[in-house]
């Protein structure tokens, strides 16, 4: 927006300081007029001495004060005047000093230049509340940024390697007169598939990074049940049993993000099971101010360092897992990013004895939310 110049704040400050001065000082000499001044009679007053004898004694009637005090009371206001320009441009220097920090570290950050920091020294007030804040979120955009550049380089990563199979797959098919259509359109159709998937997966991915509108009441327990009985067919081909437990853990949130939520975590962890004989525990438990989602899956030994990035986009869990079954490595960052948009936050542990323990914690639903389902 283009904006005609005006003055600073600090001359209008200046301005306001010494009005404010200049005009104290007036009413200070109205108030000497008024209940001083307006008592002194007129008229010429010539009084003798207390005998009658000698010379008799002159007093200053009003106009001789008028004559006296007027001049001085003018230059009285100049002065005041004077002092309140200079002294009050000095001290709205010194109060917007902060401010002017504040203004170059934003002009620094308009260039790109995300991690300049203010660090405004000195005890607490509203310069430094929003010098703080601005630090805050620069911050925050410093760190999302990063994480997009990351997330767009992986991603382009990704996306080339599906279309990169298809124009080899076209490619040998010219080439070879004796080809199998059939199975040329299936490798294609898989390929296809894939980049559908990671597609889908990137979109969700950024939808969950905005907060969910409109939120309602949602129970996680229920949540949980409908993916197992969803996945139930999966598991089976994977000869993993899968569990539900826990009580009722109502949530404040998106019911079809949270279901989303609740279905990675378990398509994960059946996917990185040990294979027949693996299991798999959903759990839900309601706290005075969250609801926990726990899932567990038995599988190989995982470590520290290996956990740690599982969140990461396309980070897969194990080397063992067929392609077909890997996916995009983007169901725990999905998973982030849904706990991030509900307020909450996602834990993960490496279970002593093989697998993974993953906690979803969501701010749970007051009694005045609207019910499940309405």
């Amino acid at each position: 927006m283009v904006r005609a110049p005006g003055p600073s704040v600090r001359l209008r400050l200046t301005l306001s300081y010494a009005g404010f001065l200049l005009l104290a000082g007036a009413l200070l000499l109205a108030v000497v007029w008024v209940f001083l001044l307006r008592y002194v009679p007129d008229t010429v007053i010539v009084t003798g001495d207390f005998r009658g004898q000698g010379p008799g004694l002159f007093v200053p009637n009003r106009s001789d004060l008028q004559r006296a005090f007027v001049p001085r009371a003018a230059a009285a206001l100049a002065f005041l005047l004077v002092l309140g320009l200079v002294g009050g441009w000095f001290l709205a220097g010194r109060v917007l000093a902060p401010l002017t920090r504040i203004t170059d570290a934003t002009r620094t950050a308009a260039t790109g230049s995300l991690s300049h920091r203010i660090r405004l020294p000195g005890r607490r007030d509203e310069f430094r509340e929003l010098a703080d804040a601005f630090d805050g979120m620069l911050a925050r955009l410093e760190a999302h940024v990063a994480e997009q550049q990351r997330f767009a380089a992986n991603a382009s990563h990704e996306l080339r390697t599906p279309l990169a199979i298809t124009r080899t797959l076209l490619e040998v098919a010219r080439k070879d007169p004796d080809r199998d259509v059939d199975l040329l359109v299936d490798r294609l159709l898989a390929v296809n598939g894939r980049a559908v998937d990671l597609t889908e997966a990137l979109l969700l991915l950024g939808r969950a990074d905005q907060q969910p509108s409109p939120r309602e009441r949602v129970d996680l327990s229920l949540l949980a049940e409908e993916a197992a009985e969803t996945l139930l067919p999966l598991a089976e081909e994977h000869g993993v049993t899968v569990r539900v437990t826990g009580e009722l853990a109502p949530a404040v949130g998106s019911r079809a993000l949270l279901q989303q939520l609740v279905t990675n975590l378990l398509h994960n962890a059946i996917v990185h099971n040990v294979g027949p004989g693996g299991t798999v525990e959903l759990r839900t438990t309601a706290r005075p101010a969250e609801a926990v989602l726990t899932v567990e899956n038995t599988g190989e030994v995982l470590a520290p360092g290996q956990v740690a990035t599982l969140a990461e986009p396309f980070v897969r869990g194990t080397e063992r897992i067929h392609a077909s079954q890997a996916g995009a490595g983007l169901g725990l960052a999905i998973v982030a990013s849904i706990a991030r948009a509900h307020d909450g936050t996602l834990e993960l542990a490496a279970r002593p004895d093989g697998g993974l323990r993953v906690s979803v914690r969501i701010p749970a639903a007051g009694t005045d939310e609207e019910a499940p389902g309405t």
